[in-house]
């Protein structure tokens, strides 16, 4: 998740149980680009003590090469094209997701990466652009480039985050590709995990928004799958979290006031898994200091 995953966020996702396998923030390639080193320090001093993805994102070939290459120098586990971010200010520059409005030009990225890295590969991907229907014409292009890892979004660029996941085409990935398959899209809990690995055949799960909410969600996972009960989270924990989150975001020295404008995105994820009614993110978005926020947390959380 792009300025979210920093090094910082490793750090203290990790603490909670944490992933089997991290992604960098992605990695902007274009002409005359070279890697972010607020980016790479994800890489060189990765606190997760788990392997590490470097995703790119763009559209030129030759840079998306060069930078593949550079790449190789540091340990990552693999290199990942990125071809599911949604966001306007992205797709409209051909890049992430905007690519799969172009199927010939994704074939030909893949093989030139595909030739130019050494190591593992790997894609992240939507089901299409516009239409659910783009995705037969995708697929058969991952099939055929020697993917070491294929994760799938269940859902098309145009659908954002609110159209309902076609876990049915996650599964024909996983039937089709040789690679092993990560499904993407909505997973928040763990009883929804197994269900999806079920139903998808998937070899794993891609989880995002939902970590952010829920850090503890790996290791409920985890239990979930091997048959053991899971702890129930307290509200205490949850101020706990929030406070772990706030010293996490916030670089010594930030002025407090841009500390909570930026403690408010987060919060935006954060909020209303656990506060549905909305209530606590209605007051959150209208707070100025430190404090305001403190006693939100108390008046919300406490008692749960």
């Amino acid at each position: 998740m792009q300025d979210v995953t920093d090094l910082p966020f490793l750090r203290m996702i990790s603490r909670y149980g944490g992933a089997d396998l991290y992604f960098t923030e992605y990695f902007r390639v274009y002409a005359g680009s070279r890697l972010d080193k607020n980016i790479l320090v994800s890489v060189t001093q990765n606190p997760t003590q788990r392997p590490i993805i470097a995703q790119l994102i763009g559209d030129l070939v030759p840079d998306l090469v060069r930078s593949a290459r550079e790449l190789q120098a540091y340990p990552i586990a693999a290199v990942d094209l990125n071809l599911g971010c949604p966001a306007p200010v992205v797709y409209r520059k051909n890049a992430g997701g905007g690519l799969l409005r172009k199927p010939e030009t994704v074939d030909a990225i893949l093989g030139h990466l595909r030739e130019a890295i050494p190591g593992r590969f790997s894609v992240k991907t939507r089901l299409g652009f516009a239409s659910e229907e783009e995705f037969d014409q995708l697929l058969p292009i991952f099939a055929r480039h020697s993917l070491d890892l294929l994760t799938v979004h269940g859902r098309t660029v145009k659908g954002g985050y609110k159209s309902s996941v076609r876990y049915d085409l996650i599964a024909r990935a996983a039937a089709t590709v040789k690679c092993p398959v990560l499904a993407n899209g909505d997973i928040t809990s763990a009883a929804k995990a197994r269900e999806v690995l079920a139903q998808t055949g998937a070899r794993g799960l891609m989880i995002g928004r939902a970590a952010l909410a829920n850090p503890w969600i790996f290791n409920q996972i985890r239990r979930e799958l091997g048959g053991q009960p899971i702890p129930r989270i307290t509200g205490s924990a949850i101020q706990a979290y929030l406070q772990d989150l706030y010293e996490a975001v916030g670089p010594p020295r930030m002025r407090p006031r841009v500390h909570i404008e930026k403690m408010k995105k987060y919060l935006n994820f954060v909020a209303p898994y656990w506060e549905p009614s909305d209530q606590f993110l209605y007051h959150a978005r209208r707070m100025t200091t430190e404090a305001q926020f403190w006693e939100l947390c108390t008046r919300y959380f406490a008692a749960l």
